[in-house]
């Protein structure tokens, strides 16, 4: 029979104890081992970040032309095989079943209906011939600029945890974007602008909605800063109408005394002296911001071009016409997002892929040539790498019997880059027979952003932010560049 007493109430307490003291001293041993190599005294962010001047510029791991980035993420997943990826298969065996070794798919609840062609034809564009769809007439006349990716695939079925992880890496939030990462290794060249800064459609945000723009354990620094396209871009940018630019100058040298005070007595304080540096940016950005989002000084024939002052190109040419506008004044990331909400507001084709294709390639297909075009024609395109893509594609075959949709598919999709660095009218990798997953060069988030680190001169393994006793890195533990786009 076992005793308990005040200090040992369980039962087997000899064998607890032991176990305790035991894990005791070899954990005081470790410690000890960890003092000793510094683990302990490692600073929570990189040793050439500059706390006062979080922004600042910082040189590449190896040479690049590559500045900027901008990111056009089509939220809610467009569909590989109506877009980028032709699959004459889907046209042969039409109507019949999945063949039975694609039978394990996990549909997320939703009906498995047949094989379906691609709702519009597919043809050659540019003097490579790259095929892409009669949803993308504009964008084909470009073709020669594209690196079509078409064996892309993620790990998760769902848009909230999907969009997360294309923009984080992994399917949790609380990571760190790829914008974050991204000024974070490069500071940002324009210091009376965001390093980083995110368009959505006025329809509303992506699904999990910030976590997509955070940067995580990072400083909030780096996080993406929302910019609207119409009015003021910035809310609460503006001060008070009582207090002038004078008088909110006085404030913040007065300000600044109080924090270098503060600061000498009481050093290592990052964090203060970042909130510091983010007053001094926001009263800079009252200036710049208005004037890079005022479209007035664009030529009509630039407006035209991008389809700004007709709908239903209205919205996201605006929105890609500022983006131009803000890597031309040294944004390092910029992120648009077509597509807002849920359904059909997005690009989640359930319903039918030539209705709501057929809606938001309206939109953006015109913008997108034109951004092309416009970077190219000023210089940019060099300096700038430009992705598209989505968080998932969509499955080969319809959502149920007679139904002209498709459900969501990890598995095999098309992303593609342009710009800096990136060998044009290409495609790299492949899905299946009919498009249903990756079989060759399967390509995982963790490459897609590697690749594109690696275009703006970062080597994504020694990217790192010490976090909770680890040196975390936007690609985790693997990742491969895509050296067959390489220019």
């Amino acid at each position: 029979m076992t005793t308990t007493n005040q200090f040992f109430p369980c039962g087997n307490i000899r064998r607890e104890f032991i176990w305790q003291m035991g894990g005791g001293f070899a954990g005081l041993a470790l410690a000890s081992l960890l003092e000793n190599e510094g683990f302990f005294t490692q600073p929570g962010h990189a040793k050439t970040l500059d706390a006062a001047n979080p922004l600042a510029p910082r040189p590449t791991h190896f040479p690049s032309k590559v500045k900027s980035c901008i990111f056009l993420l089509m939220n809610g997943g467009p569909s590989q095989v109506d877009t980028f990826d032709p699959k004459p298969e889907l046209e042969k065996y039409a109507g019949q079943p999945l063949p039975q070794d694609k039978q394990y798919i996990n549909s997320g609840g939703r009906a498995v209906g047949f094989l379906t062609p691609a709702a519009r034809k597919f043809k050659p564009g540019g003097q490579s011939g790259l095929p892409i769809s009669d949803f993308f007439p504009h964008t084909r006349k470009h073709a020669d600029k594209l690196a079509i990716i078409r064996s892309c695939f993620t790990d998760t079925h769902a848009h909230g945890s999907a969009l997360v992880q294309m923009n984080t890496g992994k399917p949790i939030i609380g990571r760190p974007s790829l914008g974050s990462w991204t000024v974070y290794g490069l500071g940002s060249e324009n210091q009376d602008l965001p390093g980083y800064v995110v368009m959505l459609d006025k329809r509303g945000g992506p699904i999990g909605g910030q976590p997509n723009w955070s940067s995580g354990f990072m400083p909030a620094t780096y996080q993406g800063t929302l910019f609207r396209p119409v009015g003021n871009p910035i809310l609460d940018l503006r001060g008070p109408e009582h207090l002038g630019r004078e008088a909110q100058r006085q404030q913040l040298d007065l300000l600044a005394q109080l924090n270098e005070k503060h600061l000498a007595e009481r050093p290592g304080g990052a964090e203060l002296a970042a909130r510091a540096a983010s007053y001094e940016l926001a009263f800079r950005m009252q200036a710049e911001a208005p004037q890079t989002v005022d479209l007035t000084r664009e030529t009509a024939a630039t407006l035209e071009a991008y389809g700004v002052n007709q709908e239903p190109t209205a919205e996201f040419g605006r929105n890609c016409l500022i983006a131009r506008r803000l890597v031309e004044r040294g944004v390092r990331f910029v992120q648009l997002y077509s597509g807002g909400g849920h359904l059909e507001d997005t690009w989640d084709a359930h319903e039918s892929v030539v209705k709501n294709h057929g809606k938001h390639a309206l939109e953006t297909d015109q913008p997108i040539a034109a951004l092309l075009a416009d970077l190219e024609q000023r210089g940019l395109l060099e300096s700038t790498i430009v992705v598209w893509g989505g968080e998932f594609g969509r499955m080969p075959f319809s959502e149920g019997a007679g139904k002209p949709g498709r459900n969501h598919n990890p598995y095999g999709f098309s992303m593609w880059m342009a710009g800096g660095g990136v060998k044009g009218g290409m495609a790299c990798g492949a899905t299946d027979a009919f498009g249903f997953a990756a079989v060759e060069k399967r390509t995982h988030v963790h490459d897609l952003h590697a690749t594109i680190l690696h275009l703006m001169g970062i080597d994504h393994t020694r990217l790192t932010y010490f976090h909770q006793g680890r040196d975390e890195r936007l690609t985790d533990v693997y990742g491969n560049v895509l050296k067959e786009i390489l220019a």
